[in-house]
């Protein structure tokens, strides 16, 4: 029976009877319980994570980016439970309450973690659109990397200067989110090259499709392209390829570069020359 203080209104004393409803019995065993519980739910999403990198690993490659994108889902499955176990310790929630607690739960969270709930409510969002998944190669702003970590505020990025960067899922409502291989093995790789007017086009574009082509790293399943656009200093050339996998992306890039620049010094092709920017200062 609830004890009810003298000189309280009758609105104050039925909203004293609700909360009493709604709360149970808190005792010191309840909260051991809830606190084992974090610490337990924390386990084992961290062990979820080890064991699918690890996992990962040792499957056939074709198997390795759906293991990595099962890792959401698998926390959140963790997270729902963890969740439902602490409110049915604390809370009496029966039929009649069970929407009155909601609402206020929901109004809570949005005046004290807007931009908190706003990047869950993207990464749920995220999860069926799948603007990016793990292991996809995704560039965020200025931001290029892949997606190592998928957690319930954000996305981990591990960019090539091995760098790990943390991006909230809200992002997704601001920013363009240009996705290099959308749960693919491959994705195309874009090298410049620069060469003078004087170049042959055809003997440039033989030696760049020999340098993707040869190259231990190419996807030979896929298509190798040389694209050419005429620029006032020069003549630019874009080879397009892909790698076998998206990982060897630098390495990839770097065995065409080498291969291509050593041929073309062979074939004594000349790289344009840009004039000196002079400035109004300058005499």
């Amino acid at each position: 029976m609830l004890a009810i203080p003298w000189g309280l209104t009758l609105a104050q004393i039925e909203e004293a009877e609700e909360a009493s409803e709604l709360i149970g019995n808190i005792t010191v065993l309840t909260v051991i319980n809830a606190i084992l519980s974090l610490f337990l739910a924390y386990g084992l999403m961290t062990a979820v994570q080890a064991l699918a990198n690890w996992l990962s690993e040792r499957v056939p490659r074709r198997f390795r980016l759906i293991i990595k994108q099962s890792i959401p889902f698998w926390k959140g499955i963790i997270l729902l439970v963890l969740i439902a176990h602490i409110g049915n310790l604390f809370l009496d929630i029966s039929e009649q309450n069970l929407l009155a607690l909601t609402g206020t739960i929901a109004v809570a969270l949005g005046f004290a973690f807007k931009d908190y709930v706003s990047s869950i409510i993207a990464g749920a969002v995220a999860l069926f659109e799948a603007p990016y998944r793990v292991g996809d190669r995704v560039t965020i702003a200025d931001h290029y990397g892949e997606v190592v970590s998928y957690g319930l505020r954000g996305i981990q990025l591990h960019t090539f200067d091995d760098d790990l960067i943390t991006i909230p899922h809200n992002k997704t409502w601001s920013e363009a989110i240009v996705n290099a291989n959308s749960g693919s093995l491959e994705a195309q790789v874009v090298t410049d090259f620069y060469v003078d007017h004087t170049a042959d086009p055809q003997i440039i574009t033989d030696i760049l499709y020999q340098a993707a082509y040869s190259s231990r790293f190419a996807q030979l399943k896929l298509p190798i392209i040389v694209v050419m656009a005429e620029k006032p200093w020069g003549s630019h050339f874009k080879l397009r390829a892909y790698p076998m996998d998206i990982r060897n992306e630098p390495a990839f890039r770097s065995d065409i570069l080498r291969r291509a620049k050593a041929a073309l010094a062979e074939m004594g092709v000349t790289y344009p020359k840009v004039p000196a920017v002079v400035s109004d200062d300058d005499d």
